[in-house]
């Protein structure tokens, strides 16, 4: 890895058993007091499910203090260089559920983890099998593995719906189903709900699209990444990859998210250079008109939704 970039974005999970969460809570909390980390890391009796940019050093002084304990030895970190902080304060928390499903998860029956390597071997041979992006719709519509198949899902808790689907469409005992998410955790919880509902032959990407990116690049991978963070999308390799969105305004290519300026819509949209600056990061003129709406900052206008951002009535263009 270069070193060109000053900062350290950390994605991982792990599911240990921890008797006491909200201690784990206090005891990261006391590690990052004085440290130059962001974050937004919940934990739970399941375990930990974490994102996070720091300084070098401070980003290796965690992979090295989780790594002295037991319970966090074999987790696994994946590693991007940013030139930035990613998130906008350091957030920890005690979270029931990881990943919210509203279902109990056996985390004993999952999906055959397959390695980046593996995954690609797969995705080559082209066997009979269904590839299934198991993300929100707003995150595969700017980016997906060429062939897979895309739900109509706007959160993760429709999946659950989405298997009655799956099963009137194949054989569930016969096709086998390849699944694959931003960094992994999702499919670790997906893939035991397809098993529990009778999928024989399950198989998950072992950490996620970020993971084979680092590893084998974007060989089959159209567009970019939506992650959830300041950088909203981000390319998985450093290889060029087919632009696969349009802009809202326009319908020109593109791939770069924005929150709508208007404070009381707030609306996640694709939105090109040229429409933001004419829109003044709306996503609809009527929105330029509204009582709340957020300054267009030219240079940074990609940043996402902030509660505490300063905002001001365009038309008067006078502090709110």
């Amino acid at each position: 890895m270069s070193h060109s970039l000053p900062y350290l974005v950390l994605a991982y999970y792990h599911f240990p058993h921890l008797p006491d969460p909200h201690a784990e809570v206090t005891a990261h909390k006391q590690f990052f007091e004085g440290r130059d980390v962001t974050c937004r890391i919940y934990i739970s009796e399941n375990g930990i499910n974490g994102q996070m940019s720091a300084s070098r050093e401070d980003g290796q002084a965690y992979m090295d203090w989780m790594h002295a304990r037991p319970e966090f030895k074999d987790m696994h970190f994946k590693l991007h260089e940013y030139h930035e902080h990613a998130f906008p304060r350091c957030t920890v928390k005690y979270r029931k559920q990881l990943v919210a499903v509203d279902e109990r998860i056996d985390l004993s029956k999952r999906g055959e983890h397959v390695s980046p390597q593996r995954w690609k071997e797969m995705l080559e041979k082209k066997d009979d099998h269904i590839l299934i992006d198991v993300r929100n719709d707003y995150e595969w519509k700017v980016g997906h593995f060429e062939g897979a198949e895309l739900p109509p899902c706007e959160t993760f808790k429709d999946f659950k719906h989405y298997v009655e689907d799956l099963k009137a469409k194949i054989d569930p005992q016969k096709t086998p189903v390849m699944m694959y998410c931003t960094g992994g955790i999702r499919c670790e919880l997906y893939s035991s709900i397809l098993i529990k509902q009778g999928f024989d032959k399950v198989y998950q990407l072992e950490g996620g699209i970020i993971n084979y990116g680092l590893q084998e690049g974007s060989d089959y991978w159209l567009g970019k990444l939506f992650v959830f963070d300041d950088r909203l999308t981000v390319p998985i390799s450093k290889e060029e990859t087919k632009t696969i969105a349009t802009c809202h305004h326009c319908n020109q290519p593109c791939d770069t998210y924005l929150n709508c300026a208007n404070m009381d819509c707030n609306d996640l949209f694709i939105c090109c250079n040229e429409c933001s600056k004419k829109y003044l990061g709306c996503c609809q003129e009527q929105c330029q008109q509204a009582e709340r709406v957020r300054p267009f900052q030219e240079d940074r206008p990609h940043k996402p939704f902030r509660k505490k951002h300063k905002y001001i009535n365009i038309a008067s263009n006078t502090p709110k």
